[in-house]
């Protein structure tokens, strides 16, 4: 008998190592909230698998999410990474990137780190909640909404309440484990 996990966890195992080791872990390095905030607006209109399965093609083509080096991509690099089978060619999605490098660069230098600035939406600490299924957890959330308010109001781009809520999934300011999961009394 496995063990009981999410039900939006398939039985692919790129979804089932991404739930079981990184979803709803508190993530408080910069570089890997600019992955997870880049890779949660690349999913925009898009399956969470269709990203994850190119995550390793995103990590190549952005240089591991260097916000420094993105910063200043021209449009020479614009354009082959538009011809990047690896990654989701979407020029608006590629260009955001750019654009939240540069957001994310501004905001490390208003507040030390971008760890500090995202963690203030949930007041430093992992909001826990109680969902007994998948059709309870909600796509966005007023704090969510207050994140991406904020966001785009800093020029950040693809940053709408349900990419900001999935993002606090993702890196643990929420853990939106249902009760029937394994890991709901371990996150």
């Amino acid at each position: 008998m496995g063990k009981e996990r999410c039900d939006w966890v398939t039985s692919d195992p790129i979804y089932i190592n991404y739930h079981d080791d990184e979803w709803g872990v508190p993530v408080h390095d910069d570089r890997k909230l600019f992955e997870m905030l880049t890779l949660e607006g690349a999913q925009a209109g898009l399956s969470w698998i269709t990203v994850l399965k190119r995550r390793g093609n995103y990590r190549e083509a952005f240089e591991d999410f260097d916000a420094e080096a993105i910063s200043r991509y021209d449009e020479k690099i614009i354009a082959g990474l538009q011809q990047n089978a690896g990654i989701i060619r979407n020029k608006s999605k590629i260009n955001s990137v750019i654009t939240n490098a540069r957001a994310f660069l501004q905001v490390q230098e208003e507040f030390g780190t971008f760890d500090q600035y995202s963690w203030q939406f949930v007041d430093g600490s992992p909001i826990k909640n109680d969902w007994d299924s998948l059709a309870e957890v909600p796509a966005k959330t007023k704090r969510s909404e207050q994140m991406s308010k904020d966001m785009k109001k800093r020029g950040f781009k693809f940053v709408g309440p349900t990419i900001c809520y999935a993002f606090m999934q993702a890196t643990g300011m929420v853990n939106d484990h249902t009760k029937e999961c394994f890991l709901y009394h371990q996150k």
